[in-house]
C-alpha cells in the first residue's frame, strides 16, 4: 500500500473530504480573463469524479497552451458535467470586473445538468448562489474549470482576431502586452475592448 501523500500536495483533499461527509455533487469553479483590456471574462464549473486521476489537472496559469488544449479534451471526452458562463465587456463595463467575474462563475453553474450540493470557488469571493460553497486558491476541481474556462476564452478571442485582425487578438488574447498597447493608442479601441479599463479609458477622453 502506497503512503499517503502530503496535505499540500494531496489537492483533490477537499472534494474528499466533502463526499466523505455525504456530499454528493461538488463542483469547482474558476475564471479566466480578469486582467484583458479586451474580451469577456469566461468562467467554468467542473464537477469530477471521485475516481478519477486528480494529479492530472494543475492551474491553467502553469500550464502550456498545448497542454491546456489536451486537458481540456481530457475533461470534455470524460463525459463529466461541465458548464461555462460568460460576461461581456459591457457587462464588465457597467458593473466592474469583479462582479462581471462572479456573474460568469454564476452563469456557468446554471450551466450545469443539476445544481450542485456544493461549490468550490477560485479566489476570495463566493459566487451569489443560494448554494453551500467555500472560496480557496487551490482545489483539482477548481483546476481543472480554470483549464475549460482558459481555453473556452482564447478560442472566442481567436474567434475576434478574425473580426478585428489589427489588434492581433489571437496572439494575446486582449491582455496588456506592450503589442497590444501599441496597435490600441494606433488604432483606438474597438466594440469588445472594455471601456472603463485603464490604457482605454483614456484613450476614450482624449
Amino acid at each position: 500500500m502506497s503512503a499517503a501523500l502530503p496535505a499540500e500536495w494531496d489537492t483533490f483533499s477537499f472534494e474528499r473530504e466533502l463526499t466523505g461527509k455525504g456530499v454528493r455533487l461538488v463542483a469547482g469553479v474558476d475564471e479566466a480573463g480578469r486582467g484583458p483590456l479586451a474580451g469577456p471574462v469566461v468562467a467554468a464549473s467542473v464537477i469530477l469524479p471521485a475516481d478519477c486521476r486528480y494529479s492530472l489537472f494543475q492551474d491553467s496559469k502553469k500550464l502550456t497552451e498545448k497542454q491546456r488544449d489536451t486537458l481540456f479534451a481530457t475533461l470534455t471526452g470524460m463525459g463529466i458535467p461541465i458548464g461555462v458562463g460568460v460576461a461581456t465587456p459591457e457587462e464588465i463595463d457597467e458593473i466592474n470586473i469583479l462582479r462581471a467575474s462572479l456573474l460568469a462563475m454564476k452563469r456557468a453553474v446554471l450551466e450545469l445538468p443539476a445544481m450542485p450540493d456544493f461549490l468550490l470557488v477560485d479566489g476570495k469571493f463566493t459566487v451569489p448562489l443560494q448554494v453551500n460553497q467555500q472560496a480557496l486558491v487551490k482545489g483539482e476541481s477548481i483546476a481543472a474549470a480554470s483549464i475549460v474556462a482558459k481555453v473556452t476564452r482564447d478560442k472566442i478571442m481567436r474567434d475576434y482576431h478574425a473580426a478585428y485582425p489589427c489588434y492581433n487578438f489571437e496572439k494575446h488574447k486582449g491582455y496588456p502586452t506592450k503589442e497590444h498597447r501599441d496597435l490600441l493608442r494606433q488604432f483606438g479601441p474597438c466594440e469588445i475592448h472594455r471601456k472603463t479599463f485603464s490604457g482605454v479609458q483614456e484613450l476614450l477622453a482624449g
